[in-house]
């Protein structure tokens, strides 16, 4: 029987914006991008469990009250091992599979979750990658047999926050399913990720636009939203490029 457990790996330290998870992306109502993200998931009756993957420090204790409070499995690691993280989450729970998203990206591209699960299931993938989609809207679903071959074959920089890129540097070893996003949702003049200050200041934007339909926002309403506010693309803009650049396709 097939388990698929969303794993969320977690930390504050970051050189760009500390503690995204943690940023609140609604300041009024004290709702994170992690409580968000976490609404949301809930909603995908696919989903057998949800586990935080806690980076060890003291700095991320934070991440171990919130599991508590919210009734979540969790289990603490490398912080740079993040891949091991992942693999400790889905062990946590006995789960054959991985669904993961970043925990700095608050809103999910759902709709195609669901099929995608079963696909993977009928088509008996290792891995299954929606991509050339808007950084930060994506998933990916992962046995987790294919995530500890690439911990044991992989080198240091595979046992890191490039958790799938020795399946993707590896083809002909792994059964890769690609789900394809619509074309409209193929805009790389966009991302939807809070790496740094300017991308919270969007965030924060469209939410409080969208909030009566929160947690499940469409990604085509936030584009359309995004594509008559050209202030709030203008600010995400120098981060595109680079972003997409180190995106795996």
């Amino acid at each position: 029987m097939r388990k698929l457990a969303a794993a969320l790996a977690c930390r504050n330290v970051g050189a760009r914006l500390y503690g995204k998870p943690l940023q609140n992306i609604d300041v009024d109502s004290g709702i994170t991008i992690l409580d968000q993200i976490l609404s949301t998931l809930r909603t995908l009756r696919c989903l057998d469990a949800i586990v935080l993957g806690i980076s060890e420090g003291n700095h991320n204790l934070a991440f171990i009250d919130f599991a508590r409070a919210n009734g979540l499995e969790f289990i603490v690691g490398d912080e740079k091992d993040v891949l091991h993280r992942l693999i400790q989450c889905g062990d946590k729970v006995q789960a054959t599979d991985i669904f993961r998203v970043t925990t700095e990206s608050p809103f999910l591209y759902f709709e195609p979750v669901a099929a995608s699960w079963k696909d993977h299931i009928d088509r008996n993938a290792d891995a299954t990658f929606i991509d050339h989609i808007i950084d930060g809207t994506g998933f990916e679903i992962i046995k987790l047999d294919a995530l500890k071959r690439s911990h044991r074959e992989g080198e240091d920089r595979h046992r890191s926050e490039l958790c799938t890129l020795y399946i993707r540097e590896n083809k002909d070893k792994f059964a890769i399913n690609l789900v394809k996003a619509p074309p409209a949702l193929m805009r790389k003049d966009l991302r939807l990720t809070a790496d740094y200050p300017e991308d919270l200041i969007v965030c924060r934007a469209v939410y409080k636009n969208f909030r009566p339909k929160a947690p499940l926002i469409p990604i085509s309403e936030i584009i359309e939203y995004l594509d008559h506010h050209p202030k709030l693309v203008e600010l995400i803009a120098p981060f595109c490029e680079e972003g997409y650049e180190s995106m795996y396709f």
